[in-house]
């Protein structure tokens, strides 16, 4: 994982160690000077982490946000860059009675990594995508390392040797907490810590973190709070005095006597109690919101509107789509989970029928349980979508694993027989030998540019023979006072012919099962032959 043709950590050596001589001249305290003098400690021949771009964020030019109309003002871009972190400091500890002297960062990371199985560059691909998600998180890839083995180490997830090493990186390189690429064990978690003497924390962590800073809705936040109440639940540790046991009884001084002097209860299990009850909380919250989700489903549904799901890997580009079909206005950024809650927006086919489109959250490898179960009210959108839009970064280094990823989770929610259409999206950064290979995995797929708008047509003409048609032929005699039959069927059915007479509308549609009923009091009966 090190690029030899990157710049050393040793230029951020020498400058702090420029930075801080003075400090230390000024501060005779043996202590202050031995935290502020560790980084002339620190050790060389560690590269940083730059031997390649972190996979899922685009890497070229022409794929950045240009500011394109179709995208609308985009105004919470400013807002999220200018909660941004700021690098260059650090949090190292050399003892914990050091903690007033510590220096701040927020924060610099290296990544860590074991596979079991396939190659080093699938290996190396996830590890990338691992650092995307850090740097999403605003903090700043220094160095990864990745080893190779039969299973994870049960103990400190790398091994005893590697441990070491990574405490070596850490040290050299001052960063302050370590990415583990999976979801460690409460146990592996503390005994690396105790290797590398600095936060460790894993994939799932980073992802909920990201999730939290990108949650606006109300019903966003509580599914991001449940999905990291879940997360720690069995996370909980204790240190010093939080492990210390309330005392029961006359000990407690409660005065009740003989037989109620019992252990009493551990910091530790009072927080696990004040955890179950904020989960129960936010669970009864989100279902007293679903009602008026549900509403609006219902009455999109008894007008007969069919629905599109607009699915996908993170950042491979739905939210730019959505907006280049309908000028939403959704965010759009270069960054992973940009957009969390489901946004949905009407459009229709060329021959006037009604449909929407709905943008929904980004999926990506090794999901965390508790977020597809937390977001599961979002994700019913997908499984009551009459079709799927299936997005793709064409350009992204693995297309298959982004393909299995998001059908996996589709399935999960019930939706895997919906009809699919895939779409490669980013087609301007793809080559004519990139999309040989891309057709030769979905032949029947759209390639689209949601930054040009190459292949736009091609899918909404896709999307309109996929939709349900109206197959239920009625001749309709509609009174003038109810225009509204008029526009439902312009909207959801199909008009073949219209004739204005003295009593009302003559009309000939087609129209769906769902909407038929309505308009049983109009329907034309067959004159019987004398």
């Amino acid at each position: 994982m090190n690029d030899p043709t990157a710049p050393s950590g040793n230029d951020a050596v020498e400058n702090d160690a420029v930075e801080n001589t003075g400090a230390i001249a000024l501060d005779a305290d043996d202590v202050v000077a031995r935290v502020l003098a560790s980084a002339d400690s620190k050790a060389a021949g560690y590269s940083l982490f730059r031997s390649g771009a972190a996979q899922a964020l685009q890497t070229h030019a022409s794929g950045e946000y240009d500011g394109s109309d179709h995208d609308g003002d985009q105004s919470e871009r400013a807002d999220r860059n200018a909660l941004r972190r700021v690098g260059g400091l650090s949090t190292e500890l050399e003892d914990v009675t050091e903690v007033e002297y510590r220096q701040l960062r927020l924060e610099n990371v290296v990544l860590v990594g074991v596979y079991t199985h396939g190659t080093v560059d699938d290996a190396e691909n996830s590890m990338r995508e691992l650092a995307a998600l850090a740097e999403t998180a605003g903090a700043t890839v220094l160095d990864g390392l990745l080893q190779r083995r039969a299973t994870p180490d049960p103990s400190t997830y790398l091994g005893k040797g590697k441990a070491q090493e990574v405490a070596d990186i850490v040290k050299a390189l001052g960063a302050d907490t370590v990415i583990a690429d999976t979801e460690l064990a409460p146990s592996q978690r503390r005994a690396l810590e105790d290797v590398v003497k600095v936060k460790v924390i894993d994939r799932t962590a980073v992802i909920l973190d990201i999730f939290s800073q990108h949650a606006k809705s109300r019903e966003g936040k509580a599914q991001v709070e449940l999905a990291q109440m879940a997360y720690m639940l069995p996370r909980l540790r204790g240190w010093g005095d939080s492990m210390s046991r309330q005392a029961g009884g006359q000990v407690g001084g409660t005065g009740a006597g003989m037989g109620s002097r019992g252990p009493g209860e551990t910091k530790i299990e009072l927080d696990r109690r004040r955890i179950h009850t904020r989960m129960s909380k936010l669970r009864k919250q989100m279902v007293e919101m679903k009602p008026a989700r549900e509403a609006k489903r219902a009455n999109r549904k008894r007008n007969a509107v069919p629905s599109v799901a607009i699915v996908g890997y993170t950042n491979a580009g739905k939210s730019s789509l959505l907006n280049r079909i309908t000028k939403a206005g959704v965010l759009v950024e270069n960054s992973l989970f940009a957009t969390l809650d489901a946004t949905v927006r009407k459009s229709t086919t060329a021959d006037g029928r009604l449909y929407t489109l709905t943008d929904t959250v980004g999926f990506v490898r090794n999901l965390p349980h508790q977020l597809v179960e937390a977001f599961r009210s979002t994700l019913e959108e997908v499984a009551d979508a009459d079709v799927i839009v299936h997005v793709v970064d064409g350009s992204h280094p693995d297309p298959v694993a982004q393909l299995a990823t998001v059908r996996d989770v589709v399935s999960e929610v019930g939706a895997r027989d919906i009809p699919e259409l895939v779409v490669f999206n980013k087609s301007d950064l793809i080559s004519d030998d990139d999309r040989l290979v891309l057709r030769g995995l979905e032949p029947k797929a759209t390639f689209v540019s949601a930054r040009t708008g190459e292949g736009i047509d091609t899918v909404l003409a896709a999307v309109a023979l996929l939709l349900p048609t109206p197959q239920i032929e009625l001749d309709l005699l509609i009174p003038y006072d109810r225009g509204d039959l008029i526009a439902v069927l312009h909207d959801v059915g199909r008009i073949e012919t219209t004739e204005y007479v003295e009593t009302g509308t003559h009309v000939t549609a087609f129209v769906t099962p769902e909407i038929e009923p309505q308009f049983a009091p109009f329907v034309i009966l067959p004159t019987l032959p004398a």
